[in-house]
């Protein structure tokens, strides 16, 4: 449970740290390039992950956050009952990265995202390192349950 903890915990604080240095160096609509294919662009979302909802939930700024509240507290206790170590660490970073999100949904009303990456005129939508957390969270979940890997670590125990 501890390694849970501090799994999650390191996720929110990079996630809130990167957004500091976002909100204190970057301004909206004024993006930096860093490479070819990538930027570092200032904006604000009131939907959920990528900018899904965002019509919906505008101007709603509690209800977002109340649901991501709750499915934190769903992931966070589905953390805790699985046996697999990497399903485990998945929903950790899970947890982690909705959290930073709800900090900054309580705190400011929208999320702060900042990273762009494009490919000529198309660009993802704006994320963060609370997305990222999400994401990898989310692809470790599907690694474990892979069903060679579920055989082996049944197999262990």
């Amino acid at each position: 449970m501890k390694l849970l903890l501090l799994l999650a915990g390191a996720c929110v604080i990079m996630d809130q740290l990167s957004k500091a240095i976002a909100l204190a160096w970057l301004s909206p609509g004024d993006p930096v390039s860093v490479v070819p294919g990538f930027n570092l662009t200032l904006g604000f979302n009131e939907g959920a992950s990528f900018g899904m909802l965002s019509g919906v939930m505008s101007g709603r700024p509690l209800l977002m956050a109340a649901l991501t509240g709750a499915l934190t507290l769903v992931f966070a206790i589905m953390a805790l009952r699985t046996k697999s170590p990497l399903e485990s660490a998945g929903l950790a970073m899970i947890v982690g990265g909705a959290t930073g999100n709800l900090i900054d949904r309580l705190r400011q009303g929208a999320v702060t995202d900042f990273l762009d990456l494009y490919w000529q005129d198309w660009h993802w939508p704006a994320f963060n390192g609370a997305d990222i957390a999400i994401t990898a969270g989310a692809l470790c979940i599907l690694y474990a349950a892979i069903p060679t890997r579920r055989q082996k670590e049944t197999k262990v125990d």
